[in-house]
């Protein structure tokens, strides 16, 4: 992590900081949806959702 980067996060209050995970977690399943649309057109959105669901219940980091 770049200093300045650090600087910022250290200095957030922890409401921030909240909303901010929240937006990259949001973010994150806006992005792998995406994808899994264009890997498989014909699925529904029922289907996109509950993919997404299921990858980000398992997920591991």
């Amino acid at each position: 992590m770049h200093p300045e980067q650090k600087r910022i996060f250290q200095a957030m209050k922890p409401e921030k900081k909240l909303r901010v995970a929240q937006m990259l977690y949001y973010s994150a399943r806006e992005l792998k949806a995406a994808g899994l649309r264009a890997q498989n057109p014909n699925w529904s959105e029922e289907m996109i959702k509950d993919r997404v669901r299921e990858i980000f219940l398992y997920a591991r980091t």
